[in-house]
């Protein structure tokens, strides 16, 4: 930041601050906080999910606005070349809106976020309501060996054990009554079935555009972890950075 201001660059560059997921609680007490959100990091909870952001854009973005239009890391590319005046080429189908009517006019937007753990899509929210088509926060076996995604929290059918398939009857929360996730609301009431019909919905439209492709995350490298971080030499602290070998991942969690 410094670096554009002192070189004039501060109207002609938008930086967007902000993190992939929520605080790794099984790390503790240098694991930062969830505030009052349900569970962490690789949860679909919002604890794991929801993040503040930055927008910065002097000249642009009026300095001090707050929003709380929910938004997706993949709306970064659309805004982006929103900003640049690029047009999307025709064939091809961004995972993303531009979020330019939101930080430069104030709009409030009200597109889908979904919210996946690997292959599986877990949960959906529209507007303030978010349904979980699956509930699960990590094996039994591995929260009696001390790996526990959600430390002192416990919501009944919700923080589960086992992977539980909820997409016939889906656990639906209205995050503005209950941002916590720990009252579901009644699957017998009009506003559920109400909601849930809105969400099937878009869920529908949703699987019917997807076109199947390998997942980036299902590849890993040893050679792209972090071997020689800034201010290593001075310790002599630098590890030899190994041959780039690209493998399969396995992922337990």
């Amino acid at each position: 930041m410094t670096f554009l201001k002192n070189n004039n660059l501060t109207e002609n560059t938008f930086v967007f601050f902000t993190s992939d997921n929520g605080p790794a609680l099984i790390d503790r007490d240098i694991a930062g906080s969830n505030g009052p959100f349900l569970c962490g990091k690789q949860t679909t909870f919002e604890g794991g999910m929801r993040l503040p952001a930055i927008a910065w854009w002097p000249g642009h973005i009026t300095a001090g606005t707050v929003t709380d239009s929910p938004s997706r890391i993949t709306d970064i590319l659309p805004t982006v070349l929103d900003f640049l005046g690029i047009q999307q080429m025709s064939n091809v189908t961004l995972d993303g809106v531009s979020l330019g009517p939101t930080l430069l006019n104030g709009t409030q937007m009200k597109e889908p976020v979904f919210f996946y753990r690997g292959n599986e899509l877990f949960a959906i929210r529209y507007g303030l309501y978010k349904a979980h088509l699956w509930t699960w926060t990590n094996f039994l076996w591995q929260f009696n060996e001390g790996i526990d995604f959600c430390p002192g929290q416990q919501v009944n059918d919700i923080t589960t054990h086992d992977q539980i398939n909820c997409t016939q009857e889906p656990k639906l929360f209205h995050l503005g009554h209950d941002p916590h996730e720990r009252f579901p609301i009644s699957a017998n009431s009009a506003n559920y079935r109400e909601q849930i019909d809105i969400i099937r919905n878009i869920l529908r439209v949703f699987i019917e555009s997807l076109q199947p492709a390998e997942p980036q995350l299902n590849w890993c490298d040893n050679a792209s972890m972090y071997w020689s971080p800034p201010g290593c030499a001075d310790l002599n602290k630098c590890l030899p950075v190994p041959q780039s070998n690209p493998y399969k991942c396995v992922w337990d969690h």
